[in-house]
């Protein structure tokens, strides 16, 4: 795990290396730079596979020079497969070794996560890992800027600028769907994606190229109808994902919450002889939302080793400003904040990898609303629902069930992913913009695009997508990689191996969901190694008093606050917001907004 960072073009040297000094947390094992003329390429190193000076990069083979984060899982097989003359025991150098062979198709041949900046004579190549669990951003301007974080290109930009389409896609959805950033003249590649410039032209005008390598929606569907089979594919995939992801050369945790994905890899990884300290997030005063006991009686029936970690408003707050500091950009999320304080204490332990159970929940649909969405798609057969679209239309109302059976009178686009918050019409209700209805499925077209093109028709399969790409690439992921990095650990997801991802979409589709039963066949092939309490426990996730602690520290007046300077929302439509906030309703809702005016008053005003 690393930091990548890199100019193509004119560049002060003090500025350059102030920027990539901004990464340090995400390596600080070792700081390495090629300068020439008109290129600063930079890595900042985190030890994990290998501690040799051999294995620092960047890595400079002939014409070529490489910069990657992330972990290649099979790099032992490509190494034995591969001719080169190796100096190190890690995966930097099989990268190189691939590339030699196989150009830039060499990315079909990695298993793992990654972000990778090549440069190959007078090319330059992004590549950012299949299901984006490794971020990438860019900028276009007097040069050309790259980075595993934004706060590094930061320093390029003449001024501040709100992007208005991250905004609305991160009003949406949680988070700014690609390639926006909230900072107008910073992308980010999406999942799946590379980018070529030319480095003569100092990678400006057209000369840069945006593709897409991958895509889950090529695999073929309906390739397995028996559920026996179904549970022999997935066990071997998922039994390989988590089996490569324990190869490590430093200490190894793993997250531990009360549901059954932490739950199984944790008895998964014991069994192959990797006895993991697991760590679990605790609230005194709100047992809702505690996990303690039943992460407690999971440790017991597993004999592993468990340690809390306790968290009270006035950490909660505290540690707000560095979380959201560490996001660079707003995230609606605010488990972000726990899990950056989690990651805290298991860094003081000497851990520097932790295993979580991330994408489980969107492969084997674990989430109680997918079944409420296929249930409600049935209604769009229906022969006479003009006065139910009229009905809908004329009677407006904020709850979510309104609106999901108005987008099916109105035979448009009902799923669009688990994390979507705001509506097009609360949009435009709120903000002191026109917003016009369905305008945010423009920040899901290529998805359904592709979708719609691919031989996939099921919609639990655009479920699984869409929430695969943006739910989690977007939200989950860049959470997870950025509150971990602070702290130097690097965090691996055997859940969304792609392998095992593609093995699920292969699947015929009902297989999934004929039981009625949230994460079924997880959970049938989950069975002999946990028992009945851990498979029936209500999910929470890494659910926390947020809004609570939020209006108890005062802290919620920033909305206000930054509207009153910005004028950006309604100010009594606002107030209704926090209002139902503090009763229990539109929490999220109102976080992001908080979230929003946050950065807001940091970046802009």
């Amino acid at each position: 795990m690393c930091a990548i960072f890199g100019i193509i073009g004119s560049y002060e040297e003090q500025k350059a290396k102030y920027a990539l000094s901004l990464m340090q947390h995400r390596g600080p094992d070792f700081c390495g730079v090629v300068q020439e003329k008109n290129l600063f390429f930079a890595h900042n190193l985190l030890s994990i596979m290998d501690s040799s000076i051999n294995a620092r990069q960047p890595l400079l083979h002939q014409k070529i020079i490489l910069s990657f984060n992330g972990e290649i899982y099979n790099f032992q097989e490509l190494k034995r497969e591969l001719e080169f003359e190796y100096k190190s025991s890690g995966d930097s150098e099989v990268l190189v070794a691939a590339y030699l062979k196989w150009g830039v198709d060499f990315v079909h041949h990695l298993r793992g996560m990654f972000a990778i900046a090549l440069k190959d004579g007078d090319t330059l190549y992004l590549f950012r890992d299949r299901l984006g669990k490794k971020p990438l951003y860019y900028h276009q301007g007097e040069s050309f800027v790259f980075a595993s974080e934004i706060k590094a290109i930061l320093p390029f930009l003449k001024h501040n600028h709100l992007n208005n389409d991250a905004m609305l896609s991160y009003l949406s959805f949680l988070a700014p769907t690609p390639p926006h950033t909230f900072f107008q003249g910073i992308n980010k590649l999406a999942a799946g994606e590379y980018l070529t410039c030319e480095v003569p032209s100092g990678c400006k005008n057209n000369k840069v190229e945006v593709k897409r390598y991958y895509d889950i929606l090529h695999v073929a569907p309906n390739m397995i109808e028996s559920e026996d089979d179904a549970l022999k594919l997935i066990k071997e995939n998922l039994f390989d994902s988590i089996s490569m992801r324990l190869n490590s050369s430093v200490p190894m945790a793993s997250l531990l919450s009360g549901g059954i994905d932490s739950a199984f890899i944790a008895a998964v990884s014991k069994q192959m002889g990797h006895d993991l300290h697991t760590f679990t997030l605790g609230y005194d005063e709100y047992q809702n939302y505690d996990e303690r006991k039943n992460a407690s009686d999971t440790a017991k029936f597993l004999d592993v080793k468990n340690s809390v970690v306790q968290i009270d408003q006035n950490r909660f707050i505290q540690a707000s400003d560095r979380v959201f500091e560490t996001l660079d950009e707003p995230l609606n999320d605010p488990a972000a904040i726990p899990l950056y304080l989690l990651f805290e204490e298991i860094q003081k332990e000497g851990y520097r990898v932790v295993m979580s159970g991330e994408g489980s929940d969107e492969l084997f649909l674990g989430y109680r609303q997918y079944f409420e969405y296929l249930d409600i798609e049935k209604a769009s057969t229906l022969m006479h629902k003009n006065w139910l679209k009229k009905y809908f239309r004329s009677n407006f109302s904020m709850n979510r069930e309104w609106e999901w059976y108005k987008r099916i009178w109105d035979d448009t686009l009902l799923f669009r992913t688990s994390g979507e918050k705001f509506t097009d019409l609360q949009k435009n209700e709120l903000l002191r913009q026109n917003i016009r209805d369905n305008e945010s499925l423009k920040y899901l077209k290529p998805y359904r695009d592709r979708f719609e093109e691919s031989l996939h028709a099921d919609e639990s399969i655009w479920y699984s997508y869409v929430d695969l790409n943006i739910f989690q690439g977007e939200h989950f992921l860049r959470k997870l990689d950025h509150v971990s990095m602070a702290h130097s650990i690097e965090s691996r997801t055997p859940f969304l191996d792609h392998h095992l991802v593609e093995s699920v979409f292969q699947l015929s589709p009902g297989l999934r969901y004929k039981d009625g039963i949230t994460k079924s066949l997880l959970k049938k092939i989950a069975a002999p190694y946990l028992n009945e309490n851990i498979l029936k426990r209500r999910k929470k996730g890494f659910s926390n008093p947020y809004m609570e602690w939020l209006i108890a520290s005062g802290k919620i007046s920033l909305i206000l606050e930054v509207n009153e300077q910005t004028g950006m929302f309604k100010k009594e439509v606002l107030e209704k917001y926090i209002g139902m906030a503090s009763r229990g309703r539109f929490k999220q809702h109102v976080w992001g907004l908080y979230v929003l005016s946050w950065w807001i008053k940091k970046y802009l005003i």
